[in-house]
């Protein structure tokens, strides 16, 4: 198989911590410049997989490959090839967040025009002097896919890379795994939100409990496993879903940016009597049909 034509091989990988079973026996590969999302439910073995696939974990058994090499044994070559960002924040607080990227430019031996651009298109110049101790969480988060960026990977991996962040950093950071793609380059985002994985994803991993559920683009993923929706949005910020559970069955129950949302299945027999029991008891901001969702898809696998 073409190293260069799949950067990512993971081949039956297992991983067992005294006798549980993170990982068992899953595989998949990610194509040049794919976008590969790695999706489940949080314990479901995406850190562990990618804990192992950059050669921080050994496997019990099975094996993993970037580019040319086995995981366990990377060139210098392959590393140079590649940018790793974790959930873990791990930039220098008393630095300021232009002295963090010029450090590493320095070990990469980048110029600093490249920091600059970076900074730029992080929306972080203005903030480039300031102490990475004063930053938001979402502006760190920024910084850490900035710093990624400087030697110039041709594979981006990233692991909950919007966990808990504000709306503009999502953006910022969407947008640019978007233009790193769109320069025939490779990215591996490991996540458990849907929305995130249905923006960017060409083709999704759904891994629970350990296994791989299902490998396939996010579309065909909601056609297979969910269905059409009424969607309803109720307005009462401060309203708990427990005090919902008399009429509407919990499961069709979420938040969404401070609101209520009810998604009931298109094909739901007592669909009617529950919106009429909705209008009857708060005050309705919108209801519409929705296709299928990847939230819907995501809590029928991890049920199943």
């Amino acid at each position: 198989m073409n190293s260069l034509q799949y950067p990512i091989r993971i081949e039956e990988l297992t991983k067992e911590y005294n006798k549980i079973k993170a990982l068992k026996g899953i595989s998949f590969k990610v194509k040049k410049g794919e976008i590969f999302g790695f999706l489940g439910p949080n314990g479901a073995g995406k850190s562990t997989a990618l804990n192992i696939l950059i050669g921080i974990l050994k496997p019990t058994s099975g094996m993993s490959y970037l580019f040319e090499d086995n995981s366990m044994d990377l060139s210098k070559k392959t590393r140079q090839r590649l940018g790793v960002v974790f959930e873990e924040n791990n930039l220098y607080k008393r630095l300021s967040g232009r002295e963090n990227l010029q450090f590493f430019a320095r070990l990469y031996n980048t110029n600093n025009n490249k920091v600059e651009n970076l900074l730029d298109l992080f929306d972080l110049s203005t903030a480039g002097d300031r102490l990475v101790k004063n930053y938001s969480k979402g502006m760190k988060q920024r910084l850490l896919i900035a710093r990624a960026l400087l030697n110039e990977p041709q594979l981006l991996i990233l692991d909950e890379p919007t966990s808990g962040l504000d709306p503009q950093s999502v953006e910022v950071i969407h947008k640019s795994i978007e233009d790193f793609a769109a320069q025939g380059k490779t990215v591996l985002i490991s996540t458990h939100f849907m929305e995130e994985a249905d923006r960017l994803c060409d083709k999704i991993a759904f891994i629970n409990k350990g296994q791989i559920v299902t490998i396939t683009p996010p579309a065909e993923l909601k056609s297979r496993y969910g269905a059409q929706i009424v969607e309803v949005v109720i307005k009462e910020k401060n309203l708990k879903i427990d005090n919902m559970d008399n009429i509407v069955p919990e499961r069709f129950i979420r938040e969404k940016d401070g609101k209520i949302v009810v998604e009931i299945p298109i094909n739901e027999l007592k669909m009617g009597k529950i919106i009429d029991n909705l209008k009857k008891d708060f005050e309705i901001l919108s209801i519409h049909t929705k296709e299928a969702s990847l939230h819907q898809v995501f809590l029928k696998l991890t049920k199943q």
